[in-house]
């Protein structure tokens, strides 16, 4: 059943009609990489299992900026709480394993070897397997270094290009983790088809740095095209265009970008003085970057005078490239996402609620939605146990063991 508040007028895909319904998946992950590909594959319609430590995966636990973590990444998944350092824990996991369609996990090369939930040990049993593994490095010196989002930000560019000359600055969201996550699942997708041809599963690695490396190629290739480095954005940077900045209004600010010889025309008929179309030194892209210096600031003491309601809606009706400046908690009232149904309300476990963001997809001009919310640690494990062929009185005793936790 698909769940959205009563303010939205979205239409999702109903549950029969998601594109991996019948997929079924087996999630050994943590933090973020892992869960955000777990993710995908869980909003697509497959049946995610999530395995958890006893206490629960520790995103749940996390306070200040990743408090957030574990709502965002945590929708439409089962959970399976399982001791994996327990022989008898690993051997539950491994049967499960043998009879899904996929696998996603995010730890060390062999962490899941010594458990016998590696690919060359699973692939022997259930050929059909697609082992998605998302590391911080794939092949190359690298390959064993264990990585987090900001280091790879740092190392590979993206801190340098997004802060200043001498103080890096790591891009806020954890865009390789998420993103890194999403590219396993591309390549699992891509798995899943050629299964359709050869019966076989794959192999597919992810990896962070590689993912960060895809990032900041514009960057690469620009270097290589002029000789000379590019500008970091806390900088004063030049951008190719003579109104591509964000302007005060008198409550806020707004980005206003002018990118083509139309768009300055328009621009100039809605919000500039009469004469400026025809001005010779503004007549091209060219012409109007380099008269930036005091271009800008003229256009600047224009809409200073706007309110930023007015001058939104103005531009939108001109057609034009814009957005307010805002906090990601303002989003929470944008009309678009709210109306569209992009917004989608998890319960947690507490039974707080938390609006979290639907995956950016549509299918007919269908979103998907929700199934099911963040579970309780180990909601699912009594359940998935007997699927497995245990009775009452084993899953019991597992339970006494502290092998599973119900």
């Amino acid at each position: 059943m698909i769940v959205h508040s009563p303010t939205e007028t979205p239409t999702f895909l109903a549950d029969n009609d998601l594109p991996l319904r019948g997929i079924k998946v087996l999630e050994l992950s943590h933090m973020i990489m892992g869960p955000a590909g777990g993710l995908v594959l869980a909003d697509l319609g497959a049946e995610v299992i999530k395995v958890e430590p006893l206490d629960g995966d520790r995103t749940r636990r996390l306070k200040g900026s990743g408090i957030g973590y574990f709502p965002v990444f945590s929708r439409n998944k089962q959970s399976l709480a399982v001791d994996l350092k327990s022989s008898e824990g690993q051997a539950l996991v491994r049967q499960l394993a043998l009879g899904c369609d996929m696998l996603v996990e995010n730890f060390r090369d062999d962490s899941l070897t010594q458990y016998g939930l590696d690919y060359a040990s699973l692939s022997a049993e259930n050929p059909g397997l697609i082992y998605v593994s998302l590391k911080g490095f794939l092949s190359g010196p690298y390959k064993q270094r264990t990585a987090l989002d900001e280091v790879v930000q740092m190392m590979g560019g993206m801190a340098y290009i997004n802060g200043s000359t001498g103080a890096p600055q790591r891009v806020a969201p954890s865009v390789n983790d998420i993103l890194g996550g999403t590219f396993g699942v591309v390549g699992a997708l891509a798995a899943l088809n050629d299964r359709q041809r050869t019966g076989r599963g794959r192999h597919v690695r992810a990896g962070l740095f590689e993912n960060n490396l895809l990032l900041v190629s514009q960057f690469i290739a620009q270097y290589q095209l002029t000789g000379t480095p590019p500008i970091p954005m806390g900088d004063k940077r030049t951008p190719p265009w003579g109104v591509y900045d964000i302007f005060d209004t008198q409550d806020g600010r707004v980005f206003v970008a002018v990118v083509s010889d139309a768009n300055w025309q328009t621009f100039c008929k809605d919000f500039l003085p009469a004469g400026w179309s025809q001005d010779e030194r503004l007549r091209t892209a060219i012409q109007r970057e380099a008269a930036r210096p005091w271009l800008v600031p003229a256009v600047a003491e224009i809409l200073k005078h706007w309110k930023t309601a007015d001058l939104s809606a103005a531009l939108e009706a001109s057609g034009l490239s814009f957005g307010p400046i805002r906090q990601p908690h303002d989003l929470l009232d944008d009309p678009h996402l709210k109306q569209g149904g992009a917004l989608i309300e998890a319960t947690m476990p507490c039974g707080t609620q938390v609006a979290t963001a639907a995956l950016p997809i549509e299918f007919d001009g269908q979103k998907v939605g929700k199934r099911l919310d963040p579970q309780p640690i180990g909601a699912q494990t009594h359940g998935i146990l007997r699927g497995l062929g245990l009775d009452d009185a084993r899953i019991a005793k597992l339970v006494d063991q502290g092998v599973v936790a119900v």
